[in-house]
Order: C-alpha cells, then sequence, then structure tokens
C-alpha cells in the first residue's frame, strides 16, 4: 500500500526493496554497531557519536608503527611524514564543506577553535559591538560568546542577541533572522550562529544569512557540528568568514576527535588580523629558525597552534577516505529520501493522535538528517523503552527524541524496524 504523493509503501518488502536498490549499501558492512542487550543495535545516534569505520583501527596501527620504528625521525621520514601530516586530510575535508583546500585545516577540537576564531573575527569597537546568534544554541556555543564578550569587558545581556521563534513555533523563519540583522546592523560586529540547530535539526540559509551580515557591514560565522559531513555545504562561494566543526559526529572519526575551522581566503593574507599565534601556525619554511615575529602561514593553516594529533588524524583519516569513495553528493541524496522514509512511518505510525509532533523543518532544505519527535505523552517512557528494544537514539529534555538516519550506515529496513517498535512502544506509554 503507498501513502499519499510520497510514494512510499508500508511494507516490509518495500523497505528491502530499497535497500536492495541502494547503490551505498555496501558501505554498511563497513562500519562496526554496537550491541543493547547482546544484540546488535539499530543506530540513529550519528548526530551524537557516529560509527567506527573497521578500517580506523589498522589505520591508527599504520601510525602506531611509525613511531616505533622511526620515534623522532617520524616526523621527516615516511610516507606521511608528520611535519606535514596536516595536508592528507585537506581534500576530503574541502569537498565536504564546500572549500579551497588551503581555506580549511583540521586541528584542536570544537570549543577552542570557536574561541580561536572569536579573537580575530570578534574585534568589537564603540559602534559595533552587539552579536547575533540563536536562541537555545548548544551550551558550548553560549558559553563562548558569553565569556568572549566579557573577555572584551562587555555585557553578554546588552550585546548577545538571541534569536527565538515566533510564538507557538518551534523553528526560526529566515526572514525574521534576515530583519534582525537588518534592524542592528549599524551596532552588528558579528552573526554566529550554528549550522544546524543541534535541538530542532533545524539548518540554517547560511548563505542569506552571510550575504545580509555583509551587507551591513558585519562578520558571517558558523558552528557546523551537526552540519559537517551532513547537509550540502558550500562555504567558499557564501563568502562566508569561518566555520568550524566536530569530527566525531557524521564525520565518523572517534570521541573527542580532532576539528577542523575554514577561513576564507579573504582573510588568507592578513598578517594583521589578530589572533592568538602558536609555531604550527607560522611559515613552515621557517618555523625551526625559533626566532621572535610570527608571519602566519597563508589560509586556515595561519591559525594552528601547536603540532596536530597523529593518532587522531589517523582515525579521522579513515573516515575521510570513505567520504571521497562515497562522496557527499550520493550520501546527500541518499539522506534526503531515508528522512522522508522515516518522517513517512512517523506520520504512519502515530497517526492523528497528537502524540508525536515533528519540530524539525519539512522540507530537505532546511534539515539534515536528523528529525526531532516532540513526544507530548509518555516521552521518557518511550525512549526508554525504544532503547530496551534496541532502538539507539538520543533523549534531550524535556521531551523530545532524536532520531538521525545516517546515509552511510542506516538502511530503510532499519527505519522499518524502528516503526514497529515505536508502534509498540506508544501503545503501551502513551495511548494508555
Amino acid at each position: 500500500m503507498k501513502s499519499g504523493s510520497t510514494g512510499f509503501e508500508n511494507s516490509l518488502e518495500y523497505a528491502k526493496r530499497m535497500d536492495e536498490n541502494d547503490p551505498l549499501k555496501a558501505f554498511r558492512n563497513r562500519f562496526i554497531f554496537p550491541k543493547v542487550n547482546g544484540k546488535e543495535a539499530t543506530y540513529f545516534c550519528g548526530n551524537s557519536l557516529g560509527l567506527q569505520p573497521k578500517s580506523t583501527q589498522s589505520y591508527i596501527e599504520r601510525e602506531l608503527g611509525n613511531w616505533g620504528e622511526m620515534a623522532v625521525d617520524g616526523h621527516f621520514h615516511g610516507e606521511d611524514a608528520w611535519y606535514h601530516v596536516r595536508k592528507k586530510s585537506k581534500p576530503a575535508l574541502a569537498k565536504i564543506v564546500g572549500a579551497q583546500e588551503h581555506e580549511v585545516v583540521a586541528m584542536n577540537n570544537l570549543s577552542s577553535n570557536l574561541h580561536f576564531l572569536m579573537v580575530s573575527f570578534y574585534q568589537p569597537t564603540d559602534k559595533r559591538h552587539k552579536i547575533i546568534t540563536e536562541a537555545g544554541a548548544f551550551p558550548s556555543d553560549m558559553y563562548m560568546l558569553e565569556t568572549q564578550v566579557k573577555f572584551r569587558g562587555l555585557d553578554p545581556n546588552e550585546t548577545i542577541i538571541e534569536l527565538s521563534p515566533r510564538e507557538g513555533e518551534h523553528t526560526l523563519r529566515t526572514s525574521d533572522i534576515l530583519d534582525t540583522i537588518r534592524k542592528h546592523g549599524d551596532d552588528l560586529a558579528l552573526v554566529m550562529m550554528s549550522g544546524i540547530q543541534y535541538y530542532t535539526g533545524q539548518l540554517f540559509d547560511m548563505a542569506s544569512i552571510t550575504k545580509t551580515a555583509h551587507e551591513v557591514g558585519a562578520l558571517a560565522g558558523f558552528d557546523l557540528a551537526h552540519a559537517a559531513g551532513n547537509a550540502d555545504l558550500s562555504l567558499h562561494d557564501w563568502e562566508v568568514d569561518f566555520a568550524t566543526w566536530c569530527s566525531y559526529k557524521y564525520l565518523n572519526s572517534g570521541p573527542g576527535n580532532i576539528s577542523g575551522i575554514f577561513v576564507h581566503e579573504k582573510h588568507a593574507e592578513r598578517p594583521d588580523l589578530i589572533r592568538f599565534a602558536g609555531w604550527w601556525g607560522h611559515d613552515e619554511e621557517e618555523r625551526f629558525k625559533m626566532e621572535k615575529g610570527f608571519k602566519p602561514m597563508y589560509g586556515a593553516d595561519g591559525w594552528q597552534l601547536a603540532n596536530p594529533n597523529v593518532l587522531a588524524l589517523a582515525a579521522h583519516q579513515a573516515s575521510l577516505d570513505l567520504f571521497e569513495e562515497a562522496g557527499m553528493e550520493r550520501l546527500r541524496s541518499k539522506s534526503e529520501i531515508l528522512t522522508q522514509y522515516l518522517e513517512f512511518w512517523i506520520e504512519e505510525v502515530s497517526g492523528n493522535s497528537g502524540i508525536i509532533e515533528i519540530i524539525t523543518p519539512k522540507s530537505t532544505k532546511e534539515r539534515g538528517c536528523q528529525l526531532s519527535l516532540l513526544i507530548h505523552k509518555g516521552g521518557k517512557a518511550v525512549f526508554d523503552e525504544l532503547y530496551q528494544k534496541g532502538i539507539v537514539g538520543d533523549w534531550r529534555h524535556p521531551n523530545v527524541i532524536r532520531i538521525a538516519p545516517t546515509p552511510f550506515y542506516n538502511s530503510f529496513l532499519d527505519i522499518y524496524k524502528f516503526a514497529e517498535i515505536l508502534k509498540l512502544s506508544l501503545e503501551k506509554f502513551a495511548y494508555s
């Protein structure tokens, strides 16, 4: 049986047929799935921590071997000499975020990178000092903005403008974001938002936001923790000033693993741009002269501080090589269909009950692969039951379940199984 204009069918045979025709189906077998109650889990939590590629161990072991065999000589000898190891990840990262290779580099972690980038790109003056962000941003972003503003002797309550949805709505309207930027244009220094809002799953119109910020004389930067490896990004063409992301969600590079930054090439040759410098950001041709006077490298590399964690980069590269093989265009295409299929099943299961409200935008242009489900009755009990039945999602207080069908390793059959268990969980805890 088909449902509406979606073309999806609510049958097991349909799910199996879709998986059989999936051009990316082989990638599922290249990841390790966790177990719940002794059985392989159905994993929808890539928006918190991506699964481990089976190749990760060999990538790390290769660097352990280099360390053991060469020790300090590994910095300058061997196939992947550590002195230049950052360069290996650049091609894949550039494609994932829509950048030039000199505009990206893997380094540090996301929160650290946000602080370091704010040093350069938030330069408040008496005239321009305000920052626009979304209300309810991820805590790291809120704390970072608050303390950056305090560090400059300003009051966060007067300096930070938080955008909230209209009454009765869950997500921000792009027109409201742009109107707020124009309203505060004369005293606005920076727009700093997430690319995808972690709670609602809303994908912001970064191109329009950046364009409007520049029109009023402000800069624009983004936290892409939930967007990198998930959404279509064109940071260079959008002329975004800066961005950063983590690698442990959709980039599948391991818990707490290395972050990455983007700095638009228009800022590449600005040695006058204030930054907190380290020797790994200094001109590598002169780095070992050990002299005073910081001379930044061209592009994003000039924001590096210390030599990178080689073992972390090895794990990162294991996943990036899979991205190179699969291609973001194919991943995004499957992601859109999987998420639509998930939406179809949630509507099939909940019907007109009003128990589940999807607060993520319906348009594929306004979301990645995550759907946030507002559970109006029995929320935590429903979530716990899902977990006991092997469904790994994510609970967010007070009553939201986040489900992220990740195109690398999730299948249509996964979603079918989720729908079956969700139906039983709702009957047990929500409809009683």
